[in-house]
């Protein structure tokens, strides 16, 4: 095989690496200076389809209407589009706007009242961030004209923090070459959020044109959003155009919550593609869970517990507490599933299986083992120098890479774009073994551990996962390694260079509020209160923990056992968090449109209506591309046509 029909070649590697940095450097001005429309929010990845809707009917077509061999093939564009989703996962939520913003967040917000100046900040190691009173007041509230980024004040921090990441993502992606085999093709997971592209490139018989975007159903869920974003772009400028709310709620349980209705279009039309099975059980479960939180409030049940924010999210500790406990089952089920093939990567890894071939592997097994290895190791070495005491060390990074394996195997089988952990590694050491584990010095570098492991709504290991089921039939593998490192290199420096250029030029305090300012602020000050206020092992969160792997352990038990068993047991760790239970309709509606679709029209018609919803999606971040755009011509912000 050649590498123009593997889809490795040198302009798919140029153009991957162009539109990376495009996504690198856009995304943090669209949504931290223009506070626009989010495209790199969670797995949905916006930015990555909106350039690859440009490249593939846009730029490639023009191309092959010139010359037919000066189009990309349908390999060759979904190179670029691996390199664009890992690029995604960097600029702002996945990464540098909680890094860059938080790393010197304690100094600058540090007031008499809160005390960080003498429980905080004595403890932060002096690599970890730069400390210069004029450097933090210039990044926070703008530099004079002229002065520009003092990249020498920044050069040093974000180097140490350059070898942590590297590290952090290498093993992700070592770890996905491990388990690509298990899940693509032993277990034959969906994939659904990677079925788009690859219709997308999908070239049309005797035609310049994709087959999909030749579709009258394409172009009519393509319409529909477009016109909802159009006249929200416009509402934004000229309030006589009305704006078209795709949302509701009603108050429940004495209005302790509410029930909301949330029109999702890109969850409606993944969720087609997911299997009825798994769309009714998340729907199901996130109303449950709703029903719970509602009984708990108006009973006054709860466990008392000080949660962090992202695990409070959840809608109540114990809800948090019981998705920690089903995600552990589901990574630890998972794994012993696979068994037999981590046996023949571990035994291939040791040199003991000469007759296990992984030659078609985008890694050997014996690169993706030791490399996962030495990868885990520079992170335990980081992490104790930064202050972490070993044993809680090692407990950090077994929760941390659960969750991420766990939410990683939530988008692969579960297709959802709107996944994340129900807690966060650092607050799973601190609750379960309390503070006195870490100390004053390990929780204030605990605190920083927030950067890549608290809104874990998108991250390097989830993309790796989609980019090698894309990459699927290939029979060289080993370039997408380089691609993907590339992307992640790519997406590291550009972000951090546009980042620090907004935050020196308009101040970050003037970009977007939550990441420069809510973010760092609840981070240290939930330290600051752990600090002050020691805590031993929490008996309530541990109970609701162990509650919630029985009850995962026991949904894996009778959906295996019982052909009639309704509930997959992927939907009570998935719709543990908000954005399940917000968007709980909109799953609904997919799980009820694909139901009657198989019933009545069967596999063909479901086969045929697929180009509807993928329209629905490629609409939606069209519109929220084309409108970021026009707003950074005429100098407009906050102007977001779609939250999620």
């Amino acid at each position: 095989m050649n590498n123009k029909e593997s889809g490795f070649t040198r302009r798919a590697f140029i153009l991957g690496a162009l539109f990376s940095f495009l996504i690198a450097v856009g995304v943090p001005y669209g949504e931290g200076y223009l506070k626009g429309s989010y495209m790199a929010l969670d797995f949905s990845t916006g930015a990555a389809i909106f350039l690859f809707f440009i490249l593939v009917f846009g730029i490639n077509t023009i191309l092959k209407a010139v010359n037919k061999n000066y189009g990309l093939n349908s390999q060759e564009l979904l190179t670029v589009y691996i390199m664009m989703i890992i690029t995604c996962t960097i600029p702002t939520m996945g990464l540098t706007f909680y890094w860059l913003p938080l790393m010197p967040a304690a100094f600058y917000y540090a007031t008499p009242e809160n005390r960080w100046q003498e429980v905080i900040l004595p403890h932060i190691r002096p690599w970890l961030t730069p400390k210069d009173p004029l450097v933090l007041k210039y990044f926070y509230e703008g530099a004079p004209r002229g002065t520009g980024v003092p990249w020498n004040a920044w050069i040093g921090p974000l180097f140490a923090w350059s070898i942590f990441l590297l590290a952090l993502y290498f093993v992700m992606i070592c770890m996905m070459s491990i388990l690509r085999k298990q899940w693509v093709e032993k277990e034959r997971l969906t994939f659904p959020l990677a079925q788009l592209p690859v219709e997308m490139a999908k070239e049309g018989s005797n035609s310049i044109i994709p087959s999909l975007f030749k579709n009258k159903l394409m172009w009519i869920g393509f319409i529909i959003t477009f016109i909802i974003g159009t006249f929200n772009g416009l509402h934004h400028y000229f309030h006589f155009f009305p704006r078209i709310n795709t949302q509701t709620f009603i108050p429940i349980f004495r209005q302790t919550i509410k029930l909301d209705f949330r029109l999702s279009f890109p969850m409606i039309g993944f969720t087609y593609l997911v299997p009825t099975c798994v769309s009714f059980s998340m729907w199901f479960f996130a109303l449950f869970y709703i029903i719970e939180r509602g009984i708990f409030n108006i009973t006054g049940f709860g466990i008392n517990e000080i949660t962090d924010i992202y695990t409070q999210s959840c809608g109540d500790a114990t809800i948090g507490h019981q998705g920690v406990g089903a995600i552990f089952v589901l990574v630890i089920m998972g794994l012993w599933i696979g068994r037999k093939h981590l046996k023949d990567v571990f035994l291939k890894a040791i040199g003991r299986g000469k007759n296990i071939d992984d030659s078609e592997e985008m890694l050997s097994y014996s690169v993706a083992f030791w490399g996962m290895i030495t990868g885990l190791i520079i992170m335990g070495i980081w992490l104790w120098l930064s202050g972490i005491s070993l044993i809680a060390v090692v407990i950090f990074l077994f929760a941390l890479f659960a969750f991420f394996l766990g939410v990683t195997r939530i988008i692969a089988e579960g297709g959802t774009p709107l996944a994340r952990a129900p807690s966060i590694a650092s607050f799973f050491v601190i609750s379960g073994f309390g503070t006195s584990i870490l100390g004053p010095v390990g929780l204030t570098s605990m605190a920083f551990s927030w950067i890549y492991a608290s809104d874990t709504r998108i991250f390097v290991m989830g993309s790796a996962a989609n980019g090698l089921k894309i990459a699927e039939g290939r029979k060289r593998l080993r370039p997408l390694f380089w691609a993907m490192m590339l992307a992640v290199i790519i997406g590291v420096a550009g972000s951090a260079w546009i980042t620090l250029k907004l935050a020196y030029q308009y101040g970050g305090i003037n970009l977007n509020s939550w990441f420069f300012q809510g973010a760092p602020n609840y981070t240290f000050k939930f330290t600051a209160n752990k600090i002050l206020n020691p805590t031993g092992p929490h008996p309530g969160g541990w109970a609701f923990t162990i509650l919630g792997g029985a009850v995962m352990w026991s949904l894996i038990f009778l959906y295996h056992r019982f052909h009639w068993w309704p509930l997959h047991p992927l939907g009570f760790p998935a719709a543990t968090i908000e954005f399940i239970q917000l968007t709980w309709i909109s799953i609904f509606v997919a799980w009820l449109i694909k139901t009657i679709v198989l019933r009545y029209g069967g596999p063909k018609l479901y086969k045929d209506l697929k180009p509807l919803f993928f329209g629905l999606i490629i609409g939606q971040f069209t519109v929220s591309g084309v409108w970021l755009i026009i707003d950074w011509i005429v100098g407009g912000q906050g102007n977001m046509l779609f939250w999620i």
